[in-house]
């Protein structure tokens, strides 16, 4: 609480403006004082100084620099802003030389400067001030543009949640139909089938919302999802699932490979009388894995562009381009009688 309200109190223009004009003034003040002791008559010089500087100065921060050098218009800047010292300096000049005695008369102040000497002492103020003020701007961008990245992160991070919540949902209703219909025939491997199904429940809740998890974890996963649905298939398909794995403890984004396997069971394996198939094999090496999905085409299998508008392919394509910019590949082919996907992604430490 402490740390916010001093870091408010920094930011604020007003505390930034007059902690500059008192190092300023104390600059100028032991520049001005020529005798050992520090005399009142100095404080009051340096005070109507500063005070004569102060609109040629502010001129130049609040109208010049906004309207002009920050639109890229540098000729008229520099020509505005050299009349601006120009009369600054000369305000100072006729301040010492002339008014001074009527504001303060008995002081008997003169302009101890030149115009040729003003002038410098304005060009440095200017100078210092302009580069504060740049400065200031350029650090604003810059906690502006972290702020938007920051933005972006989470708003990426809050759209793969929503993707994942659609993805999850989607899996495990084709998953508990399946053991509706074993339970419904009291087949004697519906235990077994509830197992795998616990298993991957396990695995979707506890372990898939995390960015990466094992490669073992998400293959064995994998396994029970097609172990279900190859129990739900029926002894006429001839489902295949293989694993050749050099790498067992590198990690892997979750979920990435679910939708092509389902994709094969949804378009492929459909308990058509004919026969039908399904293969899936994932390859995984030092720095990528590799999944091959390919199954046939029902009677009425629709085009593949229709079948990758799905929510679950859809989604897929959207993680993809998220998580792998660049960084991914994903093959398609589509011939007249069987579909093939084969999908490489990077693997981490």
């Amino acid at each position: 609480m402490k740390g916010s309200h001093l870091k408010r109190v920094i930011r604020n223009r007003v505390v930034q403006h007059l902690v500059f004009w008192i190092l300023a003034f104390y600059v100028l003040l032991r520049i001005f004082t020529t005798a050992e002791d520090l005399l009142k008559i100095d404080l009051i010089y340096t005070t109507i100084f500063i005070l004569t500087m102060l609109p040629g100065l502010y001129v130049n921060l609040m109208i010049l620099i906004p309207n002009l050098l920050s639109r890229g218009r540098y000729i008229a800047f520099i020509l505005l802003l050299t009349i601006t010292m120009l009369l600054t300096a000369a305000l100072n000049f006729f301040t010492f030389s002339y008014l001074i005695d009527y504001i303060l008369p008995g002081y008997y102040f003169i302009s101890y400067y030149d115009f040729i000497d003003l002038m410098k002492f304005m060009i440095v103020m200017t100078f210092v001030t302009t580069l504060l003020k740049l400065s200031k701007g350029w650090f604003q961008l810059l906690e502006t543009r972290n702020q938007l990245s920051r933005l972006e992160k989470e708003n990426a991070e809050t759209k793969l949640l929503a993707l994942k919540s659609q993805i999850n949902p989607h899996f495990l209703f084709n998953s508990l139909s399946g053991i509706y219909a074993l339970v419904l025939k009291k087949a004697p491997n519906a235990p077994e089938v509830i197992l795998r199904l616990s298993d991957f429940l396990r695995y979707i809740l506890y372990q898939a919302s995390a960015p990466s998890v094992s490669l073992s974890s998400e293959l064995a996963a994998m396994r029970d999802y097609v172990e279900l649905q190859k129990l739900r298939a029926g002894k006429q398909s001839l489902i295949t699932f293989e694993i050749t794995r050099t790498e067992d403890d590198r990690q892997v984004v979750p979920l990435l490979f679910l939708p092509l396997i389902e994709n094969c069971f949804k378009h492929g394996i459909k308990g058509e009388t004919g026969p039908s198939f399904a293969t899936i094999r994932f390859i995984a090496g030092q720095k990528t894995i590799t999944g091959f999905f390919s199954n046939n085409k029902g009677k009425s299998e629709e085009p593949v562009d229709a079948s990758f508008s799905g929510i679950g392919l859809k989604n897929l394509r959207d993680r993809l381009e998220m998580i792998f910019p660049g960084r991914y590949d994903l093959k398609i082919d589509d011939p007249e009688n069987s579909f093939t996907v084969e999908l490489t992604v990077p693997l981490y430490e």
